[in-house]
């Protein structure tokens, strides 16, 4: 389908600078821009394109300004990442979905589906599972007995879900990624270790999104939360009685130890790595490889193991790299000053 950039101006709330009938069909970006496409321009570092682009219309911040004249319509907006956002949504939202269920596919005669839903082929659903209406299950997703599945949900291929687990509605789950498994509870005895039985659940609420290989462990006993909102990347480990606040986002790679509280809105780069059973605050924002050993309250941006401030951080980084030097001239004061000392003995 085509669009103007009038309509696209008009769904973003965005005004047209150039060519009203400008007419869209694909996007690209902006470095790789074609006829017929949109773009956006949201970093800085990208400004010298918005000159070259052969992208027909592009979005912009209301706030940039123009060093000589542009080959493409634009459409300002408050935030470009933001439009081209809404954009991408519309775009996916006008894609077909698959329905239908395949015959080669293994559904206890208890299961209940919901309707308009795809289920693939090689898709494994156990005894009393509940599916909502207009879910997605792509192929080879094992579903346990017991399991709740809300509305609109998306599991990709081979995804896990352990017995008893909850999943909300419009919950988005990437392939490889297991939900429900053991949490890590081990008794250590004379001999080695006795397993802790994980009798409890996960429950992931309204409009998750995880991300490929992600692991979510069941508890102990009650729940393992990922609430509503919650954005979680590739290769993400959530440990056994974790509670992850609403619209929390975590990059590839973070670990979350047993029983820790996270609060809402936080935002976790790569690599974050926090201890068990501490309590993190809303809206805090931890740079990437910080290690976390202790609680940490509301509103705070830090980075480091312990975490402390950026400006305090990559001040002792600069002071750390020069820690030989400074070794080095350290032992040199102390000969000097043993040699002072001696003199003045004799």
């Amino acid at each position: 389908m085509e669009f103007t950039a009038k309509q696209i101006a008009e769904f973003v709330h965005g005004c047209v600078e150039g060519d009203d009938n400008t007419t869209v069909n694909t996007f690209a970006k902006i470095e790789e821009g074609k006829k017929g496409a949109i773009s956006f321009l949201a970093n800085p570092k990208y400004t010298h394109y918005l000159y070259s682009t052969n992208s027909s219309i592009v979005l912009v911040n209301n706030d940039l300004k123009l060093e000589q004249d542009v080959p493409c319509t634009l459409v300002r907006v408050p935030s470009a990442y933001e439009a081209v956002a809404q954009l991408l949504q519309l775009y996916e939202s006008m894609k077909p979905k698959k329905t239908g269920v395949s015959s080669l596919a293994s559904i206890s005669a208890s299961a209940k589906i919901g309707e308009n839903c795809y289920i693939a082929p090689f898709v494994c659903i156990g005894d009393n599972v509940e599916i909502g209406d207009g879910c997605q299950i792509y192929p080879n997703v094992t579903i346990g007995d017991g399991v709740k599945v809300g509305k609109n949900t998306i599991l990709y291929s081979n995804v896990s879900v352990y017995h008893g687990c909850k999943l909300g509605n419009s919950v988005t789950i990437h392939s490889g990624s297991v939900i429900g498994a053991d949490g890590f509870g081990f008794a250590p005895n004379a001999e080695g270790y006795d397993k802790i039985p994980q009798i409890g659940i996960v429950t992931i609420e309204d409009n998750v999104e995880i991300g490929a290989n992600t692991c979510v462990d069941r508890s102990t006993m009650g729940s393992t939360y990922v609430r509503k909102g919650v954005k979680l990347d590739n290769l993400v480990q959530i440990a056994h009685n974790t509670d992850i606040g609403e619209n929390t986002v975590m990059s590839a790679q973070v670990g979350i130890a047993g029983s820790t509280k996270v609060g809402s809105w936080c935002m976790f780069g790569g690599q974050v790595g926090l201890a068990g059973h501490i309590k993190i605050g809303n809206k805090v924002f931890l740079g990437a490889q910080s290690g976390v050993p202790g609680n940490i309250k509301d509103a705070q941006t830090l980075i480091g193991t312990p975490p402390m401030e950026p400006k305090k951080y990559f001040k002792s980084q600069a002071i750390f790299r020069r820690l030989p030097e400074m070794y080095a001239k350290i032992n040199e004061l102390e000969k000097e000053l043993a040699k002072l000392k001696g003199e003045s003995e004799a």
